[in-house]
């Protein structure tokens, strides 16, 4: 089946199974940002990364080498939410949502949320994490990253997509499935 007509007017955000609010979630150097920025022009949505909404306390502690706790993570979750709410037509939100709870406080804001999780093994996400220079987040991390990250579960709305492949190869097997999905 073909994919669903623009929305509007040429530009503007796609219909059909594919709009709605979208967090891009995966370990640090899985490729969140890279991918739910591709995804968001693909979508033609509004597209944010999480990391600009952490507050400095919690870049100077991961910059420090220290592991967020989730006491520092709840109010940074909450404004990620607060921008979700804000774009119940469609927008794509890099954000490691590692934890089922974490995930499901994004969803107390925005209700229909989708998650694609980037999936990896740990030798790919570390050769990826260590071609970003520059990034607050130490390759140390990388192993409290994976001790964290609760997998979707199957009552949850996601969809998980292997790493190791391009950029397009990802956004077309993501866009691939949920039409699938949405036509079944």
């Amino acid at each position: 089946m073909s994919q669903p007509p623009p929305a509007g007017p040429p530009g503007g955000p796609l219909a059909g199974p594919l709009v709605g609010p979208l967090v891009v979630m995966g370990v640090s150097g899985s490729g969140k940002s890279t991918v739910g920025a591709a995804l968001a022009q693909r979508l033609r949505v509004p597209f944010a990364d999480a990391d600009d909404f952490h507050p400095p306390e919690n870049i100077a502690k991961m910059t420090a080498g220290h592991a967020l706790d989730d006491q520092d993570r709840y109010p940074w979750l909450e404004s990620v939410g607060a921008w979700l709410a804000a774009h119940p037509d469609g927008g794509v939100m890099s954000c490691s949502a590692l934890k089922r709870s974490y995930r499901d406080q994004l969803r107390h804001h925005a209700a229909g949320l989708r998650f694609l999780l980037l999936d990896g093994s740990r030798e790919v996400i570390a050769k990826r994490q260590a071609s970003r220079p520059g990034h607050f987040m130490p390759p140390a991390l990388l192993t409290s990253q994976f001790a964290t990250l609760e997998p979707l579960e199957p009552d949850e709305d996601g969809v998980v997509i292997d790493v190791d492949q391009s950029v397009d190869a990802i956004v077309q097997g993501y866009v691939d499935t949920v039409t699938r999905s949405e036509e079944s």
